[in-house]
């Protein structure tokens, strides 16, 4: 792709955002009841190629039952309130009703420095694992060292190792560097890793032998990333480089790595762009925020929020739009595509004439600066 230059010294690359594509209709269409919706990872079949965010306004282990009686995965936070206290819905519920955001995270600041207990992430666990439906949790790189064991007895279905960045190699003159490669040939489960939003990144997290990765960086409603470090990614671009890499991987090892968008992801018609630009599944947070029965009571952050000296991410208010059920699967009351995702990215689907996501992944995309 040519570079732009942005000064005698400097250039840089052009990159889009979903909001900049546009999906073009193919020579046929289809009806939307022959439309798959389903996502496969490992052994894992979904009904929905939609993950829950690994945050504590989104995911409760009630709520991750929901989701995926719902067909959807929903990723509980490892480092979050449910691992710090054995009951956080009084402290989630102080947080919603807080009027101010800056008070709002001093507070988080407080909660989250509470240590994380080996004996609640094996009860949280076992309480989604008792339901019926797939087990997934999210930790950051620094901390699966030392929850590594817990994690393996605790019987967890699929590991999201996830951070603002993830490197596949993290360099520290404390200690030996923290190869992920290790941790994830260590698991015998599929292990999820990211974010990335670039070639070289995807490509360098592919060969730790993760079985998928998340693309995305500084795009979701609560991060601040950008403001704060300077650091982020346009969606569209970093889903199309990803892919880029994907293909590389694949043709010199004959693995599949799935892509996983996740930030900056609203609606229905997001997705099915998303899944267009080389995406097998998208990970959502505000919009599953706004459900009536979600944890965060109509407040939305992430962990981020809580960092001791360095916060990433703002504590807001999400408009209610329905309840996990009507967002996910309708139906929907309201033509905003904030309710009824599956709906939308089934009936995209069908007016585009293709029958499954892996088909989508072909779709042809227009550039349109302002497409809505």
């Amino acid at each position: 792709m040519a570079e732009i230059e942005i000064g005698m010294g400097k250039s840089g690359r052009r990159a889009y955002g979903l909001d900049d594509v546009a999906l073009v209709p193919s020579r046929r269409t289809r009806d939307p009841e022959d439309v798959d919706l389903s996502w496969e990872i490992d052994a894992f079949r979904f009904e929905l190629p939609i993950m829950a965010s690994a945050m504590d306004s989104v995911v409760s282990p009630a709520t991750a039952v929901t989701i995926g009686e719902a067909g959807g995965v929903g990723v509980l936070a490892l480092e979050g309130l449910w691992t710090r206290y054995e009951d956080p819905t009084p402290l989630l519920a102080e947080i919603a009703g807080m009027s101010d955001s800056a008070h709002a995270i001093v507070r988080l600041q407080e909660l989250y420095a509470e240590p994380i207990k080996d004996e609640l992430i094996r009860d949280r666990i076992k309480e989604i694992r008792g339901s019926g439906q797939v087990s997934c949790a999210a930790i950051s790189p620094q901390r699966l060292p030392a929850f590594a064991d817990t994690l393996l007895a605790a019987e967890l279905d699929l590991l999201v190792v996830q951070a603002s960045v993830v490197s596949a190699e993290h360099v520290t003159r404390e200690g030996d560097p923290l190869n992920l490669k290790t941790f994830v040939r260590r698991f015998d489960i599929p292990v999820i890793v990211g974010g990335c939003g670039s070639y070289q990144a995807a490509i360098h997290l592919m060969r730790t032998g993760a079985a998928g990765i998340l693309v995305g960086v500084g795009t979701g409603v609560t991060s601040t990333t950008p403001q704060v470090l300077g650091i982020g990614s346009a969606q569209a671009t970093a889903i199309a480089d990803a892919r880029a890499a994907r293909m590389r991987h694949l043709d010199e090892t004959g693995v599949y790595v799935h892509l996983i968008a996740d930030g900056g992801i609203a609606t229905g018609g997001d997705i099915a762009k998303a899944i267009a630009c080389g995406a097998d599944a998208v990970m959502m947070g505000s919009p599953l925020a706004a459900a009536s029965d979600a944890p965060g009571g109509g407040a939305h952050w992430g962990l981020n929020t809580g960092h001791r000296d360095l916060p990433r991410s703002e504590r807001v208010t999400v408009e209610p739009a329905g309840t996990l059920t009507e967002i996910l699967t309708g139906p929907a009351h309201r033509a905003d595509g904030r309710t009824n995702l599956a709906g939308g990215l089934r009936r995209a689907m069908a007016t585009l004439g293709y029958p499954t996501l892996k088909e989508l992944q072909k779709a042809e995309l227009t550039i349109t600066p302002v497409c809505r």
